[in-house]
């Protein structure tokens, strides 16, 4: 029997990164399983609702997908898993959503992702861990 994992990473934390690599690979030497990596562009109106920046002052979409997928796939050889058990997908929009539609696409069995420290930003906006728990068919492992 197969697993498959989803493992979404923020390209721009190597901290929160570095939480989960002992989970991540523990739980793909469980029945072999597969092991899919996610990173999320936000787009733009993500960025403007935050009040980050205004659209001209970002780089254009593809210049940043090419950038995150070129990171996560130096963050992913670094994994202790066999290449031919891990795969890499990027998405534009928001992360949490992102997370979820690659889930149950893939049918994941499991989703392990790490998460901030929670702080009353968190406690009243939500966070991406907090919404993927709450809506995931699946386990979801979150690693503080």
């Amino acid at each position: 029997m197969n697993r498959t994992i989803l493992v979404p990473i923020d390209v721009s934390d190597s901290d929160l990164t570095q939480r989960i690599v002992s989970h991540v690979e523990s739980q793909a030497r469980i029945d072999d399983a597969q092991v899919h990596f996610l990173t999320v562009v936000p787009s733009f109106p993500y960025y403007a609702s935050l009040g980050l920046a205004q659209s001209g002052q970002l780089p254009s979409m593809d210049d940043l997908q090419r950038e995150a997928i070129s990171k996560l796939e130096e963050i992913v050889a670094r994994f202790q898993i066999p290449d031919d058990r891990k795969q890499t997908h990027i998405a534009e929009g928001s992360p949490k959503d992102k997370i979820l539609e690659l889930a149950k696409t893939l049918h994941a069995d499991l989703i392990i992702l790490a998460s901030h420290r929670p702080d009353i930003s968190t406690y009243l906006l939500g966070s991406n861990a907090a919404a993927v728990v709450r809506h995931a068919a699946c386990s979801v492992l979150v690693v503080r």
